[in-house]
């Protein structure tokens, strides 16, 4: 007996010792495995900033500070495509079985990146190089001010953008060359956005060096900097801007002004252009990560807007205005209350006190807050014009803030009714709070901190105007109303970008649609308009969004009842970084049923 129960102990050892064998052997393959898909990213990360060293210089990494690829050359869309097609095939041979959760949605992410990038030159996007707001210009602009992602602190910085702008001065020409190309294709931009560009070229034209801007970092040496080093920078930057940035912007600025204006298309909507219905599907799905159609986007922008027309008529009730909505719109627009600064500076002050009002309130909600410093600026002289509000990420070691930038034109005619719906959507804890949280993480892989997708983080910032109550703000019926304009606003874009580019709506369509429902200016809806003309889809990206996470919180807060916390679920929301909607979908699905 005892013989035979040593035996059997022996054998429980011998079985256990195998099993722990197993298990190890079993551990250390998922230790490898995990450690070649974390290489493989690492890669992919690495060789993308050297495609795109822009991209690295916005990140904070300066390695790449004196390169510019131009993606209209030859060179550049071969190599990208191949870089693409690498990493999806490379990408295949991890199985989801082997990998944790985080990392198959990290998968699944990367997988539609190379698709989506891959399926981009499907179309003649290099057609259209340039517009009034999207183009390479515009950032080329922000990064010569000096004050932007490029830096100026060593006589090596002022270098590197010297040999930067040799390849942006390769990219102007080549510009030019493409759209020369694309107008024997029938692929030209709208008359309207022409003329929007065109003064923003002609500004660049200007030879007094003091008023360039390109000449600004000159203007602005390091405190460190010897009488000779100024005078060799001076010299290299008098020449180039003399010789080489100048003639460059005359040469685009004449030919965009003469051959290309005259080429221009009356038409609006970008199925005029060939193979147009089929890339507006395309930007749909890039700026939406759903696959709706223009049809059912459409008819959800109208219920949008019908909904809201509602809600904005209590607040007109409220208020004691006695006309219908439509005349209210003017009311608010005109409201000589609403528009009482003379300064500029007073309306970055106004932003800055909207933050100070709610930062009491700001821990009932988040209780995970970014360590990146915010500031509040007024965009620059050049682009004010034809600007939005926007915001800027930092850079993710944290050395330079994240940037609220916001256009004042005219400070006479700046209207203040919408200011604090605006701060929540640019600033915190829209924007600033979502990239600068993902740029902070130390569990995502590094492409995941600087990936961008338009359907969250838009649909972030948007649901973020809906917390202003939570936050102590809209206590003045005006604020709310401009909370309601701002959701009105993205409504309105899912009818009027869908008409425009799948229902053969005109600009002029368009701009009444939005001035019969908004109360918007008819010049900054006109900018607007011509905005989704510029950038077919991207306009739809915001509602579409908001309603997603609207309606998982919904969900979270029905299915959890007492056990749901609002700060739980936006840790879940923004600790994800961007993703296509249907991954967070699934991820919130999974939360719930795990806090059950």
């Amino acid at each position: 007996m005892i013989k035979k129960m040593f035996t059997i102990a022996c054998l429980a050892i011998v079985i256990t010792a195998c099993k722990n064998e197993t298990t190890t052997k079993e551990s250390k393959a998922e230790v490898d495995i995990s450690a070649k898909f974390n290489e493989m990213l690492d890669n992919y990360y690495e060789e993308g900033l050297q495609l795109n060293p822009l991209q690295a210089t916005f990140t904070g990494d300066n390695r790449f500070n004196d390169q510019f690829s131009n993606p209209l050359a030859e060179e550049t869309v071969t190599k990208t495509k191949a870089y693409y097609t690498k990493y999806k095939e490379e990408l295949a041979q991890f199985d989801d079985a082997t990998l944790s959760e985080s990392e198959k949605m990290t998968k699944a992410i990367l997988n539609w990146e190379c698709d989506m990038n891959l399926e981009k030159y499907n179309f003649k996007t290099d057609y259209f190089p340039i517009d009034q707001m999207w183009s390479i210009n515009l950032m080329a602009g922000q990064l010569a001010s000096g004050a932007s992602a490029q830096p100026f602190k060593t006589v090596e910085d002022y270098n590197n953008w010297l040999k930067r702008l040799e390849g942006y001065l390769e990219w102007m020409a080549s510009a030019e060359t493409k759209m020369k190309e694309g107008m024997k294709a029938g692929y030209v931009l709208p008359k309207s956005l022409i003329v929007k560009v065109l003064p923003q070229l002609e500004a660049l034209t200007v030879e007094d060096l003091d008023k360039h801007l390109f000449y600004s970092p000159v203007k602005n040496f390091p405190e460190d900097f010897s009488e000779e080093d100024k005078k060799l920078v001076t010299e290299a930057y008098t020449k180039m801007v003399s010789e080489k940035i100048i003639p460059a912007y005359k040469s685009l600025h004449q030919f965009m002004g003469t051959e290309y204006l005259e080429a221009g298309r009356a038409s609006s909507g970008i199925t005029e252009v060939p193979n147009g219905a089929d890339f507006y599907k395309y930007q749909i799905k890039l700026y939406t990560t759903t696959n709706m159609t223009a049809d059912q986007i459409h008819q959800l922008g109208l219920s949008e807007v019908a909904r809201i027309s509602s809600e904005m008529e209590k607040i007109k009730e409220e208020v004691g205005y006695k006309g219908d909505l439509k005349s209210f719109f003017d009311h608010v627009r005109n409201k000589k209350e609403l528009m009482p600064f003379t300064e500029p500076q007073q309306v970055i002050d106004n932003f800055n006190a909207i933050h100070d009002r709610m930062k009491p309130q700001i821990e009932k909600l988040f209780d995970v807050k970014p360590k990146t410093p915010f500031e509040v600026r007024r965009t620059e002289a050049f682009r004010e014009n034809s600007a939005s509000a926007e915001y800027n990420p930092g850079s993710l070691d944290g050395t330079r803030p994240g940037i609220f930038y916001t256009p004042i034109p005219e400070v006479a005619k700046y209207n203040t009714y919408s200011d604090e719906s605006l701060f929540l959507h640019e600033a915190i804890p829209g924007h600033h709070y979502q990239i600068s949280l993902t740029q902070e993480s130390e569990i995502l892989p590094k492409f995941r901190k600087t990936l961008w997708y338009s359907g969250y983080g838009e649909g972030w910032a948007l649901y973020s105007e809906s917390l202003g109550k939570e936050l102590g703000l809209y206590t003045d019926p005006y604020q709310y109303f401009g909370m309601l304009g701002a959701e009105m606003h993205r409504a309105i874009r899912l009818v009027v970008d869908t008409g425009l580019h799948s229902k053969g709506w005109t600009r002029e369509q368009a701009i009444q649609y939005s001035l019969d429902n908004e109360a918007e200016s008819e010049a900054g809806i006109t900018s607007e308009i011509e905005r989704y003309m510029a950038n077919p889809g991207q306009a739809l990206s915001y509602k579409i969004g908001q309603l997603k996470i609207r309606e998982l919180r919904a969900k979270a807060e029905k299915e959890l009842g007492d056990k749901f916390d609002i700060r739980q679920f936006h840790n879940q929301v923004l600790e994800t970084g961007c993703v296509p909607l249907a991954l967070l979908e699934d991820k919130i699905n999974n939360w719930i049923t795990a806090s059950k």
